[in-house]
C-alpha cells in the first residue's frame, strides 16, 4: 500500500525553514519506505499521515489498523546517529527505551511504535505529584549507569563524546559563534571562563564515568505506558559526556511546576543509583550542582544538529542560552 502525501503539515514557527521535506522525490522515498516497513510487520496504514516539519527533524504520524499509531522520524546529518543509537539502546536497555520497528542508519530514518501516553499528556490530564518525577529520574539514572560500559560503542555510532575537560574549548567555540550577543553579555561570559575551567576540573577530578546524556529530557520525550514505568526516546540531541549534565532540563521543569523546594529530593533520587562507588553524598551533590551549570553547554551544542539551512537560527538561540551559565544552581 502506497501512503498518500500528508496534506496536514505543521511547520510551527519555522514556515521558511528549508528541509528535505520540500523535495518531492525525498517525500516519495520516505513514504514508500514507511509502507514497506509497515508491511514487514504485518501493518498497514489506516489513513493519511500528518507531518511536523522543523529545522531539527521531520516527523510523520501514521495511523495504522487497530487504532494504532507509528512514527517516522528523519534526522539531519549532524544527528543522523539517532537511528542506529535507538536500535542499539533497545538491545542494551530494552526495558527503558522504545524498540524501533525499522531504522535506516545511512539516511537517519526511524520508524517507531507509540507506547503512550506521553508523560506530557499525563501531566495535562492527571494530578501528578513530584514523586513521579523522582521515579522517572531514578529510572533514567539507572539507564545511564547500565550504559557506562558501552560508551565507546555508542561513540562509534556517531554520537559525539564531550569530556568534561573539553568543555572550556566547547565554551570558547560556542561563544565565538554567538554573534547576536550584546557586548555587555559577551564580556560577562568571557569573565566567567576562569570559573568554568575550575568547575570542569573539579567535576572531572571526582572520576564519575561518562555515559549517555540525553541533553533534552523533558516530558515530551518520555512515554509512561503505566504508572511508575517510563520509556525514554528522542535521542537526537544526545552526547557521551558527564551523565549529571542531564539534570538541568527535567530539573527546570520540576522547578516551574512545583517550585524550587522540590529539587533537592529530585536531585537525590537521581543520584541514588550512582552511590556505591566510594563517593560520599556530599561529593555527589556537589557534582550535581556543578553539572547543572555545565549542562547548558551540551544543550547549546545540540542545536547545531539542524538541517543546514537553519544554522543561523541556532547561533541566535545559542547565545541566549549561554547566559544561563551565569545563574546560580537552585540547590547546593
Amino acid at each position: 500500500m502506497r501512503l498518500d502525501t500528508p496534506t496536514d503539515v505543521d511547520r510551527g514557527a519555522y514556515p521558511d525553514a528549508v528541509t528535505p521535506w520540500d523535495q518531492e522525490d525525498w517525500r516519495r522515498a520516505a513514504l514508500d519506505w514507511i509502507g514497506e516497513r509497515l508491511a514487514g510487520h504485518g501493518l498497514r496504514a489506516s489513513g493519511a499521515p500528518s507531518a511536523r516539519v522543523r529545522p531539527w527533524s521531520i516527523l510523520m504520524r501514521v495511523p495504522v489498523d487497530g487504532d494504532g499509531t507509528v512514527w517516522f522520524k528523519a534526522n539531519p546529518p549532524a544527528s543522523r546517529f539517532e537511528a542506529p543509537l535507538t536500535a542499539a539502546l533497545a538491545d542494551r536497555v530494552p526495558d527503558r527505551v522504545l524498540r524501533p520497528l525499522a531504522v535506516d542508519a545511512g539516511r537517519g530514518w526511524s520508524l517507531l511504535p507509540h507506547e503512550g501516553p506521553l508523560f506530557r499528556t499525563v501531566l495535562e490530564t492527571e494530578r501528578v505529584e513530584p514523586r513521579a518525577w523522582e521515579d522517572l529520574l531514578q529510572q533514567y539514572a539507572t539507564t545511564q549507569r547500565a550504559l557506562v560500559p558501552h560508551t565507546d560503542a555508542i561513540e562509534r555510532l556517531g554520537v559525539q563524546r564531550i569530556r568534561t575537560t573539553e568543555l572550556p574549548a566547547l565554551f570558547d567555540a560556542l561563544l565565538a559563534a554567538s554573534a547576536s550577543l550584546e557586548p555587555a553579555d559577551r564580556s560577562r561570559l568571557t569573565a566567567l571562563r576562569p570559573r568554568l575551567v575550575d568547575w570542569c576540573a573539579e567535576l572531572a577530578a571526582l572520576g564519575i564515568p561518562d555515559s549517555l546524556d540525553h541533553a533534552d529530557l523533558h516530558e515530551g520525550q518520555v512515554f509512561r505506558p503505566e504508572p511508575g514505568r517510563y520509556l525514554f526516546f528522542d535521542w537526537g540531541d544526545a552526547v557521551v559526556s558527564h551523565p549529571f549534565n542531564s539534570l538541568r532540563v527535567p530539573g527546570r521543569q520540576v522547578e516551574q511546576r512545583y517550585g524550587a523546594g522540590a529539587l533537592p529530593r529530585l536531585r537525590d533520587a537521581y543520584l541514588e543509583p550512582w552511590t556505591g562507588d566510594g563517593h560520599t553524598a556530599a561529593e555527589l551533590r556537589r557534582a550535581a550542582s556543578v553539572a547543572w551549570r555545565l549542562g547548558v553547554l551540551g544543550r547549546v551544542r545540540s542545536w547545531g544538529g539542524v538541517f543546514p539551512s537553519a544554522a543561523p537560527l541556532t547561533a541566535v538561540l545559542g547565545g541566549r542560552a549561554l547566559l544561563e551559565l551565569l545563574e546560580e544552581p537552585p540547590f547546593r
